[in-house]
């Protein structure tokens, strides 16, 4: 590429571009993968009790039904990439759009909890599609100048579906009179809670059709007019289309898709640096953010909430969510890596051990468990800032960083591990946290405890900051 191109390439990246609002609305439509994802993943929290009444089945096969979802996510996005490089990105979006629907009406209309399972696992599918091919896309269609910004709409809307689900579940039992199980227009409130994201599912299809295809998967398949096209409605019309076309070309020619192969190395089989990021993916999942998130309304009951209040407190710690997300993205370019998930490890051991202490004082069985006032409060605000000092560092802070510490050669691989070993913990944690619960909450809350107390000197010792570091210094 000549220098006039190059220098024509670079300061059409810095202008704004022509459409800013076309090119937000693509990103929001692309995002609304996330919101799914987010939804999806936390609706259930509603229903827990309710499938638990309707099936009479105990807390390991609930906790079975439950993740049944997280096997689909690691299916969903192990096959996305793949199809999405043979088909395109908006096709990838099209049939997660569907799959997202088909799950909605097939969970709110189980005939056992074999099928239930089933639509969890096809939802799963989705969500692990919508969580690869989200990012993708918006970082192929961003401007380079605005890209920071718009991919972090993924990141919002997954926040947004988690509280909008809440929002919706805490709006279906008040119409059910307070009964997880209580009749709304022949349906029980739990299967509405679960049908109701048909809605979004299906505008996420439409809106795949008012999208443009991604340029580079255009250039891809030999469609280099249509990619100019694209460019010049994200990217303005005053850059050299045929550079910047070629300029893609050129980065696509020269990449190395990396292997299993890469990663291999050192000590531990693996390299350090994809241990490290394994590492970061565990701890994660292992201070049990998702019980949270999938549990919180049954977590609230089986200390003596009534059903009503227990899923609006879903609903302000999903609130909560987004506004640490905020906290994070306004702040993890300004301190570091390493300080936002050091102030969150020690506020998520402390809000931990706080509710762990709280939990201690439940007394009662079956109906009749209740918890002292005071100890009862102290729950609820360790829970909140649990959430709060999680979404203002480990939530956000993990993706940074496992998108920036590997070095490029293998980039690609460690990140398909460490998202695996995430999902992996996250099966875990859910699957495990029913039977415990019902073995000693406190205990568990104890052990979520003690890995948020472990992450702190794993960070100082091992975890690098990549704060101001260009990805080809990663070595």
């Amino acid at each position: 590429m000549t220098t006039t191109a190059q220098s024509t390439v670079t300061e059409g990246r810095k202008a704004k571009p022509e459409h800013l609002g076309h090119v937000i609305f693509i990103t929001a439509a692309a995002a609304m993968g996330g919101f799914l994802f987010g939804y999806d993943s936390s609706v259930i929290n509603g229903a827990v009790e309710a499938i638990r009444g309707k099936f009479g089945i105990g807390s390991e096969a609930l906790a079975q039904v439950i993740a049944a979802a997280l096997i689909g996510c690691a299916v969903g996005a192990a096959v996305a990439g793949r199809i999405a490089d043979r088909i395109g990105r908006i096709r990838v979006m099209q049939i997660a759009s569907v799959l997202f629907t088909v799950s909605a009406i097939g969970s709110a209309l189980p005939f056992s909890l074999w099928d239930l399972a089933l639509w969890r696992v096809l939802g799963g599918v989705a969500i692990g599609m919508a969580s690869v091919i989200g990012p993708a896309y918006i970082a192929e269609v961003a401007p380079p100048a605005y890209r920071g910004r718009l991919a972090s709409f993924q990141q919002a809307a997954i926040v947004i579906g988690i509280a909008l689900s809440q929002l919706v579940n805490w709006g279906v039992l008040n119409l059910a009179d307070g009964e997880q199980r209580g009749q709304v227009a022949g349906l029980e409130a739990w299967q509405w809670m679960l049908g109701v994201m048909v809605v979004p599912a299906v505008l996420y299809g439409l809106l795949s059709f008012a999208i443009p295809e991604s340029p580079r998967y255009l250039i891809s398949v030999g469609r280099g007019e249509q990619a100019k096209q694209v460019l010049a409605g994200v990217e303005g019309r005053d850059i050299d289309l045929d550079a910047r076309v070629a300029e893609i070309e050129n980065a696509m020619r020269s990449e190395r898709k990396s292997t299993f192969r890469d990663l291999l190395g050192g000590r531990g089989g693996l390299l350090p640096i994809v241990w490290i990021g394994i590492g970061l993916s565990v701890f994660q999942q292992l201070v049990g953010i998702n019980v949270i998130f999938y549990y919180s309304s049954s977590l609230w009951q089986s200390v003596g909430i009534d059903p009503s209040s227990s899923f609006f407190y879903s609903f302000t710690t999903s609130i909560i969510n987004i506004l640490g997300t905020v906290v994070a993205m306004l702040f993890v370019d300004r301190i570091g890596r390493k300080p936002l998930a050091l102030i969150g490890s020690a506020g998520m051991a402390l809000s931990l051990a706080l509710a762990a202490w709280a939990f201690s004082y439940k007394t009662g069985t079956g109906q009749d468990i209740s918890m002292p006032d005071l100890q009862g409060t102290v729950a609820l605000v360790a829970a909140h800032s649990f959430v709060l000092f999680f979404a203002l560092s480990w939530g956000v802070v993990v993706w940074v960083l496992l998108g920036e510490m590997f070095p490029n050669r293998i980039r690609a691989a460690a990140l398909g591990v460490a998202a695996s070993a995430q999902w992996v913990a996250n099966w875990l944690i859910t699957v495990s946290f029913p039977s415990l619960s019902d073995w000693n909450l406190s205990g568990a809350y104890v052990i979520y405890t003690v890995f948020a107390a472990l992450s702190i000197p794993f960070i100082l010792k091992w975890v690098p900051e990549t704060k101001g570091k260009a990805l080809e210094e990663m070595g």
